[in-house]
């Protein structure tokens, strides 16, 4: 990359220094090869699909998407951009495949095609194309001998050897499809699947969605007054969700209905290995109740095989639960104050450890976890009833494969880029290349305890600053909700920070409570009361920052953030504008009984039953009193915070006389913008309002 492009240019362009770095690993039974995905260089969005072999570390491409697809874009049916939407995916070429049990075959999409390649042999082939609709999620099944993909509300199934492609299950209705997790499950509980293969390759399990009750929203393009509309599902706090159930499916056409019983609102995770029947979970729609049922495969029947209660909501867990293969449950459950891993329902790791979740179970059980220091992630692996730490160093790690052979991916909070190696059974470590682009900011981000609620804290100053020069205006930058860390042990997480500390402010992030690695307590203490606690704890620790830091000028703070971060900024300068001077809210949250079902009430509650919650949360009714600058950027596109939260703000704002700032963001979604010109000037437009709008400095 040219010595001369801005740091906002590359970080747009390398999208957030993230390209470049292998990704989604699979690792065989044999534990012979590792599969996964990267693109050739720092500036490259193009991935292709590698193998590495363990024994000799030796790599080879698999998949070329340049030689498949030669085009410089490709021509994304609406599911699929919907899918990376909720993904967050912004690559391009081989953005995720699934392979059989013995890794000798993988299924992938390229520009609306699904393809197949023989791991031996590199030998690709083309297997269906968009003709019927969208081919979405293709999966191979255990022996690999048939591939299964969801394509316009129908689940079809080819066999590989003939090349047949056959329609296994579809309905006439519109508002009914098979095979697909719905926005809810994707956006927010973490599940992006909606079929499930039984272990002999005959069967499968398959959710059947019915959005007939949903509200349809509309998405329009504004600049583009001639292209139509698009309408889409919604399903708003205290609205109707999608309807969802199960059945079974064999490979013949032959449905089994699976009874789940009566009460449940959302399907949470389902799991379907060699060590006990499929396992359903399933969740009430005041979360506060999670049941964990087995099926039984002849006749769809349910038992339920555990449960879990709790006054504020169950938190959903990664990756659980599972069998191991010799058929013990593996779950996470909370218990001395802690999220514990649980095995046979006998806690396997001690009261100090958060277990984050749970990344592969065979005959023991690889998971992430946080001991004493939540801004440092770590990678586990029980051993017959002990735990191991895998990862060695300080920083955020994360893993994936199997117990035996598993790929550490470990950031640092002395380098750029990750370091990613496979841990043989046998101990040897075998070095996965890696080439993310450097970013030329060196980040030296000072972390803090801070406040009675020991909050995590960075300080992050200009390069070269010294307190003689002056005192700083001070920027928070956080996220500050559920669900999210800022202040982390990497020094990747505090790029953008520095380029703006740099700039000429001190840059203060904090992890409130509610955030993720600090426990059920910590993060349950933002029930109800997301905007007086979340808002509390940053401005206790802008104040400790401030007497540890008197170069802090706590007479010019400005705040900024998107999404939770975008909500945060603007109740700032409107609830405390004693303390916050500026903010720029991006993607905000404004009125929560727009934002969707199971985020909100899990929160908030339904908003019939708890109408306060709602008024006390929002932001409407405190459009009245602001005195600070705001400048509000949304994106047009956005499927997730709807840009009516901007523009219902903006009204009320206007209603009340109050001066602000509104920046659409044309075809932007809710991920920040990706084209690279627009993403560097939206970063210098937030710069230069900043130095505009916050006061002069005393004297």
């Amino acid at each position: 990359m040219p010595e001369d492009v801005s740091f906002a240019r590359k970080l747009a362009r390398t999208q957030r220094f993230t390209l470049g770095i292998p990704r989604e690993f699979r690792v065989a039974s044999d534990g012979s090869r590792v599969l996964f995905l990267r693109s050739e260089h720092g500036e490259s969005k193009r991935q292709d699909l590698w193998s590495l072999e363990t024994a000799t570390g030796q790599e080879h491409r698999l998949v070329d998407a340049a030689r498949l697809h030669a085009g410089d874009e490709e021509e994304l049916p609406e599911e699929e951009r919907a899918r990376r939407e909720r993904s967050r995916e912004t690559g391009g070429g081989v953005v995720g495949y699934a392979v059989d049990q013995r890794c000798t075959v993988a299924a992938f999409t390229l520009a609306g095609r699904l393809y197949t390649v023989e791991i031996a042999t590199g030998e690709v082939t083309e297997r269906a194309r968009p003709d019927r609709g969208a081919i979405v999620d293709p999966r191979p099944n255990p022996q690999g001998t048939h591939v299964a993909y969801a394509c316009s509300g129908t689940l079809r199934v080819i066999e590989l050897a003939t090349g047949e492609d056959t329609e296994l299950v579809a309905e006439e209705d519109p508002e009914i499809s098979w095979g697909v997790a719905e926005f809810i499950a994707a956006e927010e509980m973490g599940r992006s699947r909606g079929y499930w293969w039984s272990q002999d390759g005959a069967w499968l399990l398959v959710q059947r969605s019915d959005s007939s009750g949903v509200p349809r929203w509309t998405i329009a393009d504004p600049a583009h007054p001639d292209a139509g509309a698009r309408s889409v599902a919604y399903p708003a706090a205290g609205a109707t969700n999608v309807a969802v159930s199960l059945a079974l499916i064999g490979l013949d056409g032959t449905r089994i209905p699976v009874d789940a019983g009566d009460g449940w609102e959302y399907l949470a995770s389902v799991h379907w290995s060699a060590g006990g029947p499929p396992l359903v979970t399933v969740q009430t729609r005041d979360q506060r109740m999670l049941d964990v049922l087995t099926v039984d495969t002849t006749d769809g029947t349910t038992t339920l095989l555990h449960r879990d209660t709790d006054p504020d909501w169950v938190e959903l867990a990664g990756g659980v639960p599972a069998w191991t293969t010799d058929g013990r449950l593996v779950r996470i459950g909370v218990a001395d104050g802690a999220y514990r891993l649980m095995i046979d329902g006998k806690p396997v790791t001690d009261p100090g450890t958060q277990v984050r979740s749970v990344l592969a179970v065979d005959a023991e059980v690889l998971f992430t976890a946080s001991e004493a220091d939540p801004t440092q992630i770590h990678v586990y692996r029980t051993e017959r009833g002990s735990v191991r730490r895998l990862s060695t160093d300080d920083g955020m790690h994360s893993g994936a494969g199997a117990s035996a052979v598993t790929v550490l991916t470990s950031w640092s909070p002395h380098r750029s880029g990750p370091v990613v190696t496979v841990l043989r059974g046998d101990g040897t470590r075998v070095p996965v290349a890696s080439h993310p682009a450097e970013p030329g900011v060196e980040p030296k981000p000072q972390l803090h305890t801070t406040g009675r609620h020991e909050l995590r804290s960075a300080v992050l100053f200009p390069t070269g600053y010294h307190p003689d020069q002056g005192r700083l205006p001070v920027l928070l930058d956080p996220y500050g909700g559920p669900h999210a860390q800022r202040v982390l042990s990497t020094r990747n997480a505090f790029l953008s920070p520095q380029w703006f500390a740099d700039q000429g402010f001190a840059v203060v992030i904090t992890d409130g409570r509610g955030t993720p690695g600090r426990g059920p307590v910590w993060e349950k203490a933002v029930s109800r009361s997301l905007a007086e606690v979340t808002l509390d704890d940053q401005v206790d620790a802008l104040h400790e920052l401030a007497q540890r830091h008197p170069e802090l000028d706590t007479g010019r703070v400005a705040i900024r953030g998107w999404s939770y971060g975008g909500y945060l900024a603007a109740l700032a300068v409107l609830r405390r504008p004693d303390v916050f001077h500026a903010a720029i809210a991006g993607a905000p949250v404004v009125d929560w009984s727009l934002y969707d079902t199971h985020y909100t009430e899990r929160y908030l509650g339904h908003p019939e039953a708890e109408p306060g919650s709602y008024r006390d949360n929002s932001l409407l009714g405190d459009a009245a009193g602001l005195r600070r600058p705001l400048l509000i950027v949304h994106g047009l596109a956005d499927d997730n915070v709807f840009v009516a939260h901007a523009l219902r703000l903006s009204a009320a704002l206007l209603a009340a006389g109050k001066q602000h700032t509104f920046l659409p963001l044309v075809a932007t979604t809710h991920m920040t913008p990706q084209d690279e010109g627009v993403a560097e000037q939206l970063l210098r437009l937030q710069l230069d309002w900043l130095r505009r709008e916050l006061p002069d400095p005393v004297g």
